[in-house]
Parts: C-alpha cells; sequence; structure tokens
C-alpha cells in the first residue's frame, strides 16, 4: 500500500488545479479517496466532526452484504451442480468452458456436494454480472463527476453489489449493462448524483429489465444456470418446475404439510437459501445476518424493517381470514412470504435506503408498513406478478416524501402551540 500511496502522490500534480490532467481530476481523485484517508482534515471549531462519513457508511453496508455475495456464489453453483447431476445440462457459454478449465474437467466442477465446486460455478456466473455492473455504472459515474467538475462519492459502490445480486445467474452481459446505464443515468444522475434520487438506483435498474425484457428476467419458473431441467427438478410437493409463489397462485402447495410448516423442512432450505432465484436474494439468513450489522452500526432503520414485517403479517393474517375459492394464494402463511423471493433481501437491504425511504422516526414505521402491505397485495391479487418486493418498495419510495412532510408539519405546529 505504501508503493500505492507513492505512486498516487507522484502524478496528483497532473490532476491539481493548473495540471495537464485537471479536467480528469475526478479519475485521479475516486482510486484515492476509495483506497486511503484523505489528507485534508477540518481545523476550527465551526465545524462538526463525526466518525461515520459517507465512505464508511456505504463501506458499511458493503461489509452487510458479505454473507449475501458469498450465499450467491454458493447456492448459484449449487443449484446448477444439483441439477446436472439429476439429468440437466451445462449451458454451453463460455461461463462454464472457463469453469471447466479451472477446475480441470466435469466430474469435479459439476460435484453438489463439493463446497468447492459449488463456489466455483456459482463465482462463473456471479463474477462477470459484477464486473460489467461495475464498468458500466463506474465509468457513467465518471463521465458524470467530470462533466459537472465534482469528485466522485461512494454512492455508485453499494449500487454495484445491489444491483448483481437481485439479477438471475444466466442473465446475458448487455442487458446487465444496459440495466446499469438505465438506473444511473434516469434514476440517478438525471435527480443530481448521490443523494438526489427519489427511487432506489438498483431497484430501477431491475425495473427497467423486468419491462424491457420480460422474457429474460420474469415468470413463473425458477433460474437455473443450467440448460433444461430434468423432471423433479425444482420440485415442490410434486410441483416440477415452478417457483414456491408460484405455487401457491396455482394450488399446487400444500400449507398444511409437516415440511411446509415454519421450521420444516422445505421452509429451512429456503430460510438458508438453499432454492434457485436471483443470486443474492434466496438466503433469508444471510440477510438477517446483514440486517444485524446495519442496525448495530445506526447504517439501517430497524424502524423500517419493523414496519416491513408488521405489514406484511398484518395483510396475510387479513387474506388468510378472507380464503377465497378462486385464488390459493390468499392461504399462503407469512413465514412463507418473508422467506421466498425478494421479501428479506428488499426490507433489510432496499427499504432501508437512507436516500429515497421515510427520514422521520414515525415516517419510518408508515414507509414500511405500507411496503410490507403493499408486497403482500402484489403477491396475491395480482395474478400476472407473483414476486412484488421490487414494486412495492419502489411504489412507497415516490410517497416517502409526503410521508415524512406530514410528520415534519405536525411537529412545527405543535412546536408553535407549544410556545404560543
Amino acid at each position: 500500500m505504501k508503493a500505492l500511496r507513492k505512486l498516487l502522490d507522484s502524478q496528483a500534480h497532473l490532476f491539481e488545479k493548473g495540471g495537464k490532467l485537471e479536467k480528469f481530476e475526478a479519475m485521479y481523485e475516486a482510486p484515492d479517496t476509495l483506497l486511503f484517508t484523505p489528507g485534508e482534515v477540518t481545523k476550527g471549531e465551526v465545524h462538526v466532526r463525526d466518525g461515520l462519513d459517507l465512505k464508511r457508511m456505504m463501506i458499511m453496508v458493503v461489509v452487510a452484504l458479505v454473507p449475501c455475495v458469498l450465499m450467491a456464489t454458493y447456492n448459484t453453483g449449487f443449484q446448477a451442480n444439483l441439477a446436472i447431476s439429476q439429468g440437466a445440462q451445462p449451458v454451453d457459454a463460455w461461463q462454464v468452458d472457463v469453469l471447466l478449465m479451472l477446475m480441470g474437467g466435469a466430474e469435479a466442477a459439476f460435484n453438489p456436494t463439493s463446497v468447492f465446486a459449488n463456489i466455483m460455478h456459482g463465482a462463473v456466473w456471479f463474477v462477470p454480472v459484477f464486473a460489467v455492473t461495475g464498468i458500466v455504472g463506474g465509468h457513467i459515474e465518471m463521465a458524470f463527476a467530470i462533466v459537472r467538475k465534482h469528485e466522485i462519492n461512494e454512492g455508485f459502490l453499494v449500487s454495484m453489489f445491489l444491483f448483481p445480486l437481485i439479477l438471475p445467474p444466466t442473465i446475458p452481459l448487455w442487458q446487465v449493462g444496459i440495466g446499469i446505464a438505465f438506473a444511473v443515468v434516469l434514476a440517478k444522475e438525471a435527480f443530481g448524483g448521490t443523494g438526489m434520487n427519489v427511487l432506489n438506483v438498483a431497484l430501477m435498474g431491475r425495473a427497467f429489465l423486468f419491462f424491457a425484457y420480460p422474457a429474460d428476467i420474469s415468470g413463473d419458473q425458477p433460474w437455473y444456470a443450467v440448460d433444461g431441467l430434468a423432471t423433479g427438478i425444482g420440485s415442490i410437493d410434486g410441483l416440477s418446475g415452478a417457483t414456491y409463489l408460484a405455487g401457491a397462485a396455482s394450488g399446487a402447495i400444500d400449507w398444511a404439510s409437516p415440511t411446509m410448516a415454519a421450521g420444516g423442512t422445505a421452509w429451512l432450505d429456503a430460510f438458508y437459501g438453499l432454492i434457485p432465484g436471483s443470486m443474492g436474494e434466496t438466503s433469508a439468513l444471510a440477510c438477517l445476518i446483514g440486517a444485524a450489522i446495519l442496525v448495530v452500526t445506526g447504517i439501517g432503520s430497524w424502524r423500517t424493517m419493523a414496519g416491513v414485517t408488521v405489514g406484511t403479517v398484518a395483510m396475510v393474517m387479513l387474506l388468510n381470514g378472507i380464503g377465497s375459492e378462486t385464488n390459493p394464494a390468499f392461504a399462503m402463511p407469512f413465514w412463507w412470504h418473508m422467506v421466498v423471493g425478494g421479501w428479506a433481501f428488499g426490507m433489510v437491504f432496499m427499504a432501508t435506503d437512507p436516500v429515497t425511504s421515510a427520514f422521520t422516526k414515525k415516517g419510518k414505521l408508515i414507509y414500511g408498513f405500507g411496503i410490507g402491505l403493499m408486497v403482500v397485495l402484489v403477491r396475491v391479487i395480482n395474478p400476472a406478478y407473483p414476486e412484488g418486493m421490487m414494486l412495492a418498495i419502489l411504489f412507497m419510495n415516490m410517497f416517502a416524501p409526503f410521508i415524512d412532510h406530514f410528520f415534519v408539519q405536525a411537529n412545527i405546529k405543535r412546536r408553535i402551540a407549544r410556545n404560543a
């Protein structure tokens, strides 16, 4: 690190005011700030000093995402290897060629009982998606910083991790590039950059892909990094090749079955994340570990998470009580809503986004409660869209400023009346 520090210092004069590369100062400043503590410090008594700055906040969110990243690489490979062991064919793609080269053959590469083989198989799918996200999105951020003549901040760092985790493993890389470009340009920079966006950046990228390329990122079938599914792959009580949410909508799942009960084998698999899905969303356990890190460090709001939980339970209990002869999804219990789809990941890492969520204490509870209600309504009432977390969060993002407005105005009136 000392050698790198010395190298950066030796080139600093080229990017400073009056230097030959002054216009590209953002390109120098970005790695310098990311890797090292800035050399400038505040002086005098007029400054407020805090140990938590933007860089530390973003890095802590990335730390909280590490369990999801690890689970994304392991489970993506595990699901693919399990499917291959039961008769499915590996994808005819360069990622598989790289895997076979690294592992020395199909026997070692496609072994579902090998943790290392599962991680490696998952990594060859996750790493390229992550790399494309960082390269495309990072260069767009840099371009806007150069044009606007300001430094690059760490805001994109979190989006660079979030976006790949909410995508399927076999998504075409060109779609990844288009999706993150849309998100950064229209959902973030168009509003002024970091801290100014109204809607969650990563979710906007996924929403764009969902509506632009529905055949690749939507549907009732589970996502596996394989070509074709053998009979029984992804089976849920005899339901072959369908997700739990799709199975709930079709009535193919017996929720009274011991394996489907809370703590049952099927539910535990879903809780641990050993089911197919978007690469980083499947493990509720990994998300809970991240939630603990965010709450303890004060970065993520427990009020928002509590609101989402209470809203989900309340709406599910209401629908369970009403029942429906034509819509079997009414019978899906709340403990299943919490471990399938993007519920846990969205609650922990998307709903708590400090920029797009409510900022008043009571507002966070209402905001989270609204997300909990909406996700269940979309999942159960809308037969065309079995998942609902993305739309629920984006919908409540638009209402967050209004929620805060009413609570702020109420506080102002209360203070005026108290001091009158």
